[in-house]
């Protein structure tokens, strides 16, 4: 009898042990040159998609190309959920549609399929690991900047400060892989500053669009520095909304993947802080300064 129990309780460790999920998920990062970094993932068991890891969104964005002319499933737009695999997980999602995406995307999903877990975003390895429990590597390793979240209507946000003819500014910054550029400037924010916007070198003045097709007119111009935890950025190009800001009716800031890819990224959305560590893009050269 005691070695049929002890057997019983072997098996039902192991079946137990069997079900934990693991301690993390590696998968492939791709980053373009136009900064846009993406994996590949599963829509509905049926369509591998490259989709873009925007953390300046939320749940599953298609483009309506995509959803006309790729997909096999035909999704019940923003009321149904579906499974989006990424890795060897599954994360329900509702799916929204937009006209554009990122250069040689799909689509894009947001910050919040992971919520509860640690994601990291290793440049040098160019792997995105999805963590269910903070790496203890981390938490000790000093080169790492630790920054906390602040969330607003459903993104979140890092403290920066930037600097300008001796004058700085510390704002929240929405922390937007999903953006393309180094930072995107209020000028409504600047002019509550007082911040001597004025003051920066005009590189060159454009009409840009966002994800749905919206002009929103920018002046790109060269920040004395711009400084996000213990690390400092100089002679920064950054682009400042003059109209249609990106969120309506919203004076933000925005921390762009130009600025991001630049660091080791551990994104700690049990405790919500975000860390980073400079990596070999650190010293890379501005696209709108080469």
């Amino acid at each position: 009898m005691k070695q049929t129990v002890l057997a019983a309780f072997i098996l039902t460790s192991l079946q137990a042990a069997a079900q934990q999920p693991s301690t993390s998920d590696t998968i492939p990062l791709i980053i373009n040159q136009h900064n846009t970094i993406y994996v590949k993932a599963v829509f509905n068991n049926q369509d591998t998609l490259n989709l873009n890891f925007d953390t300046g969104s939320t749940e599953l964005t298609l483009t309506q190309e995509v959803l006309q002319k790729k997909v096999k499933t035909k999704p019940d737009l923003y009321r149904t959920a579906y499974q989006l695999k990424i890795g060897q997980q599954e994360y329900p999602t509702k799916v929204y549609d937009a006209l554009l995406s990122g250069q040689d995307t799909d689509g894009r999903f947001g910050w919040d399929l992971f919520k509860n877990k640690v994601v990291e975003l290793n440049y040098d390895k160019m792997i995105m690991v999805v963590h269910h429990q903070m790496p203890a590597a981390v938490l000790t390793d000093k080169t790492y900047a630790r920054l906390p979240i602040q969330y607003f209507e459903g993104l979140f946000m890092v403290k920066s400060t930037m600097e300008q003819d001796g004058v700085t500014n510390t704002n929240d910054f929405l922390f937007d892989t999903g953006y393309q550029r180094t930072a995107m400037l209020d000028n409504d924010l600047l002019k509550a500053g007082q911040f001597p916007a004025d003051k920066m070198e005009v590189i060159k003045k454009v009409m840009m669009k966002g994800g749905q097709g919206n002009e929103v007119p920018v002046i790109t111009a060269k920040l004395d520095a711009l400084r996000i935890g213990d690390y400092e950025l100089k002679h920064v190009p950054v682009q400042q909304i003059t109209g249609n800001k990106p969120m309506k009716g919203q004076n933000i800031h925005i921390l762009g993947n130009e600025v991001l890819k630049r660091f080791n990224t551990v994104l700690d959305f049990q405790n919500h802080q975000v860390y980073l560590q400079p990596n070999r893009f650190f010293a890379e050269g501005y696209i709108e300064s080469k």
